[in-house]
């Protein structure tokens, strides 16, 4: 046959193969039935946190940017670069116009507390009926 030798076909070879693809494609522990050979966790998993509402959502993107912004960052691109919609990018300005007057004049624990206040209320109220895809509007 010439050198190196050519694989052989028979029953041995087709046995090696079978083992191969057995033990290749054999339970590695991680599956549905767990670990094999060492000890299960017995504790539970913690559960899956709960999905944001768009208020929680709004609250969280526009009070980010805006102690951003009142702290001399700069937002880089338009309101959708910075992740909000038009709607908490107006609440965005309003907040922000705010809280600089209110730091000119109180200063800035002042100020990160108008923040806080005044964009959990913002987003409540333009939050109440739901996101874009739910509304009075859809009916």
């Amino acid at each position: 046959m010439g050198r190196g030798g050519a694989l052989r076909r028979g029953p041995a070879a087709l046995t090696l193969v079978a083992a191969v693809v057995v033990v290749g494609c054999g339970n590695s522990g991680d599956g549905p039935g767990g670990p094999t050979g060492a000890a299960r966790d017995s504790s539970p998993s913690p559960p899956s946190p709960r999905p944001l509402s768009g208020a929680e959502l709004c609250v969280s993107a526009v009070g980010y940017w805006a102690r951003e912004i009142l702290d001399g960052g700069e937002p880089y691109g338009d309101y959708q670069s910075m992740g909000l919609s038009n709607r908490q990018y107006d609440i965005l300005r309003e907040v922000v116009d705010a809280a600089r007057a209110r730091e000119r004049d109180q200063g800035a624990p002042a100020a990160a507390e108008l923040i806080d206040r005044q964009v959990r209320r913002a987003c409540a109220e333009r939050y109440r009926d739901g996101g874009p895809s739910v509304g009075p509007w859809q009916r």
